[in-house]
């Protein structure tokens, strides 16, 4: 690989190759009879207080998911806050455990929960009493043809155990399936809560999801590098306390045709050499994945196909049928009323113009604080169904 200049770095190159074209199709809502809707066995005010808790616990942990919470609609924002709120739980375990047993312990308490949650008998936990209280408001809005994927549930749990032991990636493949497994599936959880089964709509939450991913782990570098030594976080990312020892989470492919050496990190941070290029490298995938997105909306609004097929069509939940029903809405009608969904592509943009400002120096502490333009830049974007 050609190391690019320092002074050349750009995050603006042409997106990756497209590959096929795809046909409209979506996933249609069940039309077997409607299942009886589960009940959360929790009150009002419990509910109430669970809302507030994710609400605070996002506040205080990923405030740009918080923002963006207002872009969802209405009747799908509790889920949207407790799923988040599970995320942000999620990826605490390894800085609020102790040791490697616990967190799996914690990892298998929640996978237990999901059950539970579906089952509409939840723990006694806020985030689980919220859940499965916007689960059965689902049910009820669709008279029981909504469906939440434990497949997918469970995903975003499993992937969370990487957290763990900091198991480097091999390469920025693999960087990438962490990005799907787990920011990719929040987000086809929310369109799965709106309701939207849109295969246009999963495709364009894919990238989306991929791009936020991968820019939440170079978020994360500093606070994994050196546990403890930094505070504060976003996208679900905390520091401070933790007496872990700490590890590069670049893939292992990137850091090896950059040159980087993790002791060097650990000795020299910013100036070790070969890191600024690396983190360019893995920052420029995820601003492809932008692009792409920003493509296939151009090609949606001058009424083409989306460009290229859905790479992970027919895997579980992603299986679609060509509709016949009349109501049928184009796949620019699905994007736009899901748009909400897709709008933490906007904070990661700045997040990406703002690593470039600083010359993808990982290390600036600037990097971790929260972007004042989100929410104004959010409602252009969201107006202008562009993103």
């Amino acid at each position: 690989m050609i190391k690019p200049s320092r002074t050349t770095r750009q995050l603006n190159r042409l997106s990756q190759p497209h590959r096929h074209l795809q046909a409209s199709q979506k996933r249609t809502l069940s039309n077997t009879k409607p299942v009886q809707t589960p009940t959360t066995g929790a009150s009002a005010s419990e509910i109430q207080a669970a809302q507030k808790y994710c609400s605070d616990l996002l506040i205080k942990y990923d405030r740009p998911s918080y923002t963006l919470h207002t872009f969802i609609p209405r009747p799908a924002q509790p889920f949207y806050l407790a799923l988040r709120a599970l995320n942000v739980s999620l990826s605490l375990i390894p800085e609020t455990t102790s040791s490697h047993t616990i967190g799996l312990m914690r990892l298998q308490f929640w996978r237990e929960s999901i059950s539970k949650i579906l089952a509409g008998s939840p723990p006694k936990e806020p985030i689980a009493i919220l859940l499965s209280a916007a689960i059965s408001d689902l049910h009820e809005r669709t008279d029981g043809r909504a469906r939440i994927s434990k497949g997918w549930l469970t995903r975003l749990i499993n992937a969370r155990e990487r957290g763990l032991t900091n198991d480097p990636y091999p390469d920025i493949a693999a960087l990438e399936t962490y990005a799907e497994n787990t920011y990719s599936t929040l987000m086809y959880l929310t369109l799965s809560a709106l309701p939207m089964a849109s295969v246009t709509a999963d495709h364009v939450a894919s990238h989306v999801g991929k791009a936020v991913g991968i820019t939440a782990v170079l978020k994360g570098l500093p606070l994994v590098a050196f546990p403890g030594a930094m505070t504060g976080g976003q996208g679900g990312q905390a520091g401070g306390g933790s007496a872990r020892q700490g590890a590069v989470m670049l893939p292992l492919d990137v850091m090896m045709q950059a040159g980087v050496k993790e002791e060097e990190v650990f000795r020299l941070g910013a100036e070790a050499p070969g890191l600024r290029d690396a983190v360019f490298t893995v920052a420029t995938r995820a601003s492809d994945h932008l692009i792409t997105v920003q493509q296939m909306l151009g090609n949606l609004h001058t009424g083409q196909d989306v460009g290229h097929e859905f790479e992970h069509q027919g895997e579980e939940g992603h299986e679609y049928e060509i509709s016949g029903d009349q109501r049928q809405e184009s796949p620019l009608d699905e994007v736009n009323r899901a748009f909400g969904v897709f709008m933490p592509a906007v904070g990661t943009r700045l997040w990406l113009d703002r690593l470039q400002g600083v010359d993808f120096d990982i290390f600036k502490p600037e990097l971790l604080r929260s972007d004042w333009k989100l929410p104004w830049k959010a409602y252009m974007a969201f107006k202008r169904k562009s993103l």
